[in-house]
């Protein structure tokens, strides 16, 4: 299940791209997009990252922090957030925590093939930590507006 608008953002600790570890917690006080993606270095998945990091500025203007998790390891991100100079943190979910406790861990399909993989989706969390909106299935190439025009 995913965790619904006016309820807590389910808080973690888990590596980033620099094996540094990041708790969301402790960006309270700030407002947070934190976004689940499938894949590191994937088409869909670079257009979403670069798109956030083209408007990082304007989302940071709006007092936005974002965040990205996927079950790729920290290793991953790192080459991912370097070819791509990304300027937010990458989170390694590869025990698959977080996408569990965000419910977003789900069987897809693709080409007839069943599979469980993340399922992109965005929350907007607010500056006590609870979640305000959820963007299911957000376009990659105009992210950072739809996280704006949530604002």
């Amino acid at each position: 299940m995913l965790p619904e608008p006016g309820t807590p953002a389910p808080d973690f600790t888990a590596p980033d791209q620099h094996g540094q570890p990041f708790t969301l917690s402790s960006l309270r006080g700030q407002r947070v997009a934190l976004y689940f993606y499938p894949k590191d270095d994937t088409p869909g998945c670079t257009a979403q990252a670069c798109n956030l990091r083209d408007n990082e500025s304007q989302l940071a203007a709006q007092g936005i922090k974002v965040v990205g998790v996927s079950t790729d390891d920290a290793a991953s991100h790192g080459k991912f957030a370097a070819k791509y100079e990304l300027n937010f943190p990458l989170i390694a979910d590869a025990d698959k925590a977080i996408v569990n406790a965000y419910g977003v861990w789900q069987e897809k399909k693709n080409y007839g093939k069943t599979y469980w993989g993340t399922v992109r989706t965005t929350f907007l969390i607010d500056a006590e930590g609870m979640v305000e909106k959820v963007i299911k299935r957000p376009d990659t190439k105009e992210h950072a507006a739809q996280v704006l025009k949530q604002h």
